[in-house]
């Protein structure tokens, strides 16, 4: 993506969630620049942190005495609860020069777990603040550390790229010599030339997939752009599945609420699923009921329903792990549904025996 693309992402990931976007690119590509104008336009303070000239005390602050406890002063970068939103840019991450520096940032960094707030060793940071990073491709042109794929796996990688049109809208604005404007509109090739492939290693987690649930639930990003984020967070392999699989809704499994509460439209979707959709829609149903196991005589019958049209073998997997399941097994063990359930009991039995 361009600059401009970036900061729509950019503005969209920190003003609707608390994850951490990576901003990846060549030198000069208007990362920095590109992160404070999102700022401005959020209306929000800025806040750089060179990572390359810090140690570790300057992260996490001095030591001292408090009675019989140790305490550590609040560094003056970290902003304090009743403060102005601010974001604090952590640029040049991969430039720290002891392994040290790397290791105190990785905590500061990374999305604050549910119902916590993101902290710094003993410091705490408002849900208010956020953060962003900056990085150089690790491509053999930099003097810059590997980042380890735990420490990527937290944060939305954003690969930035050179865009003539964007950087000439840029220079419109900033009012660039026109001479320079009109040599690069003729010559574009002399704008910073791309390096080796930008990929960091990312790959699928079960981390990356609730960041993508984050995403997907609370941003808007351009239709564009909205594979380049993922694929930031999953992979770029997992990142083509999953799109390709969002816009093929005639052939999406069902889903449990569909099969409990909203049966009677779905039943023939169900009948025509093939089995590896059917196991699909099945361990839906098993996630659903471990956590919601009440069920409504409607959602009752509705499971009933989606149970005897299963192939047996399907159906026999499905019932012994419904049956693990207290409150829906008693549902599932009354006479009216022997027709359904009871073979599936019966072959459950012959096989414990």
């Amino acid at each position: 993506m361009n600059v401009e693309q970036m900061k729509i992402v950019v503005k969209e990931i920190l003003s609707k969630t608390d994850l951490t976007p990576c901003i990846v690119g060549h030198r000069g590509v208007g990362k920095s620049a590109g992160i404070i104008q999102s700022c401005r336009e959020l209306e929000r303070r800025y806040v750089s942190l060179r990572l390359g000239q810090m140690e570790v005390g300057d992260l996490v602050g001095i030591p001292f005495r408090s009675g019989e406890v140790m305490q550590w002063s609040r560094p003056s970068w970290i902003p304090g609860d009743d403060e102005p939103p601010t974001v604090i840019h952590c640029d040049e991450l991969n430039r720290a020069q002891q392994e040290d520096t790397l290791q105190a940032i990785f905590q500061f960094v990374e999305p604050p777990a549910e119902g916590m707030l993101r902290a710094i060793h003993t410091h705490k940071l408002s849900r208010r603040h956020k953060v962003v990073v900056s990085i150089n491709p690790p491509d053999g042109s930099y003097q810059v550390a590997t980042l380890d794929r735990a420490l990527v796996d937290r944060m939305v990688m954003l690969y930035v790229e050179t865009d003539y049109q964007c950087w000439a809208r840029y220079a419109q604005r900033r009012d660039l010599a026109g001479e320079v404007r009109q040599f690069l509109g003729g010559n574009q090739n002399l704008l910073a030339k791309q390096g080796m492939p930008m990929d960091l290693q990312v790959e699928p987690s079960e981390r990356a997939w609730e960041m993508v649930s984050t995403l997907k639930k609370n941003c808007r990003f351009p239709a564009e752009l909205e594979m380049e984020v993922y694929a930031g967070v999953v992979g770029r392999e997992a990142a083509i599945t999953f799109m390709r699989w969002l816009s093929d809704r005639q052939g999406r499994p069902l889903t449990a609420p569909e099969v409990l509460s909203d049966w009677p439209a779905v039943a023939k979707r169900a009948e025509a699923q093939r089995d590896d959709v059917q196991a699909a829609t099945i361990n839906d149903l098993t996630a659903t009921l471990q956590v919601f196991p009440e069920l409504s005589d409607e959602q009752e019958e509705n499971l009933v329903a989606y149970i005897a049209l299963l192939p047996r073998d399907l159906r026999f997997g499905f019932v012994k792990t419904l049956l693990k399941i207290p409150e829906v097994a008693l549902r599932l063990v009354r006479d009216k549904h022997d027709h359904v359930i009871y073979d599936a009991i019966r072959a459950i039995n012959q096989q414990a025996g």
